[in-house]
């Protein structure tokens, strides 16, 4: 029998993730409750370890960007145009990254058509995809700390842009911000 680990997400990602995951406590390797929180959202997975506040206990096993962004049920449009820009084995890398994460919502205020023509161009969906990505892991701490991020696309991301919904997702490869809108690069 597989070890399971358990993702904690801080408790404005509640509202945000599938109805299917209920606040539960958080567990370590042998199933001890770290904390009996009901704020606390938990995401079991095979293999690796990743506590609440950030902590990752054993990086190169833990669910990556991909598997948090899949688990959490509210970042399917998010999972599926990473897909379509070839861009899923470059965030299950080894990183570290920060990703700015819209939610399906965000995705779905875009206007008419949008989505649909960034689908059908691969190479320009990429490049949206990158501004959303940051090297590095940086927590909301060194976020909030900073005026502009240098993004994967190589285009500066003014912070003041970002409209942060829910922040410090831990995951084996980096950490996730969660946004409530598509970033939209100057160029």
């Amino acid at each position: 029998m597989s070890k399971i680990t358990t993702v904690a997400v801080t408790a404005s990602m509640i509202l945000l993730a599938s109805s299917a995951y209920a606040a539960c406590p958080v567990l370590d390797h042998s199933g001890q409750a770290l904390h009996d929180r009901s704020d606390t959202l938990a995401v079991p997975f095979d293999g690796g370890f990743v506590r609440a506040g950030g902590f990752v206990a054993e990086p190169d096993s833990g669910p990556d960007i991909i598997d948090i962004a899949t688990a959490a049920g509210s970042f399917g449009t998010l999972v599926e145009v990473v897909r379509a820009a070839g861009l899923t084995e470059t965030l299950r890398g080894d990183g570290p990254f920060t990703l700015f994460a819209p939610t399906d919502a965000a995705f779905a205020r875009l206007p008419a058509g949008v989505l649909e023509s960034l689908l059908a161009n691969p190479d320009k969906l990429a490049q949206l995809l990158k501004y959303h990505v940051v090297p590095g892991r940086l927590d909301a701490n060194a976020v909030s700390s900073m005026s502009r991020l240098a993004t994967v696309k190589g285009e500066p991301l003014a912070v003041s842009d970002i409209r942060i919904a829910g922040t410090d997702i831990a995951t084996a490869n980096g950490i996730i911000h969660v946004v409530d809108n598509v970033l939209i690069p100057k160029s």
